[in-house]
């Protein structure tokens, strides 16, 4: 029986690691890519390993297409992202809180309709947003891509702080209410605070699709020193006719970064607030 128990887990751990390497190879080639001469790129594309480091791409790569460097490109993109997850935070937990625990009319009209735009895809909306930001002279600027974040235009973070919500035992609004607390003070001391895994994960979702956006920032933000770096990447696209494709990869490589470091510094939390939601 051991016998078979350890052949058994010799031959899942072995599925695990190919099944990951299979997964990880697209990005390690890229890492790898990053440092070859642009003929070697695709001349030896099945070896990861370069046969001349070529370290000039990230230093062409970071000087970027044109005037406008990565440097920018990069505080863009950190701005419009910070600002988003701070928006994304406050307004789903507010409206979150709202829809779990206060009463008010129509509300159940309201949560059906918040369950419709969860299911509704954004290229639906984007024509009409477009109409509306345009008449209010807000294209060409950060306004459409921050502004939304903070009147609670993720649906889907909304209904995931509603779940985690309803899982808190409503004794304690009671208990708070009974020593005087009042509805927001409910909200900032007890839900607040119970809520923290769940909002751990919405701040983490909020970051990678920000950072990720390619549509919204194409489509309204026209100047190169207000672009991101999504926008960035593509301008090496149309480097003189052709592609750049040394300093793209050692810029994708880079824009990789930042994610990589709040998933392995927050996976703890996001694996936490969505096994836990609906269940607390």
């Amino acid at each position: 029986m051991k016998k078979r128990t350890k052949t058994a887990d010799a031959i899942y751990y072995t599925f695990v690691v190919l099944f990951g390497f299979v997964m990880l190879y697209p990005i390690l080639w890229m890492v790898a890519s990053s440092l070859k001469p642009q003929t070697e790129i695709f001349g030896n594309a099945a070896s990861l390993w370069p046969g001349e480091f070529m370290w000039e791409n990230y230093a062409k790569g970071w000087k970027g297409f044109g005037r406008t460097g990565f440097d920018v490109y990069f505080s863009n993109s950190l701005f419009i992202t910070t600002l988003s997850v701070i928006g994304a935070i406050l307004s789903s937990s507010i409206v979150a809180y709202g829809f779990a625990r206060l009463q008010f009319r129509f509300k159940k009209i309201l949560f059906a309709c918040l369950l419709g735009t969860v299911m509704l895809p954004v290229q639906i909306t984007l024509i009409p947003q477009y109409i509306m930001f345009h008449n209010i002279g807000w294209v060409n600027t950060f306004y459409p891509l921050i502004v939304p974040a903070f009147l609670g235009g993720t649906p889907f973070f909304i209904f995931l702080l509603i779940q985690f919500i309803r899982g808190i035992p409503r004794e304690l609004d009671e208990a708070a209410i009974i020593d005087g607390c009042s509805t927001f003070g409910i909200f900032w001391r007890i839900i607040l605070p119970l809520i923290k895994p769940a909002l751990v994960t919405v701040a983490i979702f909020a970051f990678m699709w920000a950072w990720d956006d390619f549509l919204a920032p194409l489509i309204y933000l026209n100047s190169a020193d207000i672009q991101t770096v999504s926008l960035g990447l593509r301008n090496f696209m149309d480097a003189e006719g052709g592609t750049s494709w040394g300093p793209l990869l050692a810029m994708s490589t880079l824009s990789l970064l930042p994610q990589f470091i709040i998933f392995l510094f927050f996976q703890k939390h996001l694996v936490e607030g969505i096994a836990t939601t609906g269940l607390k």
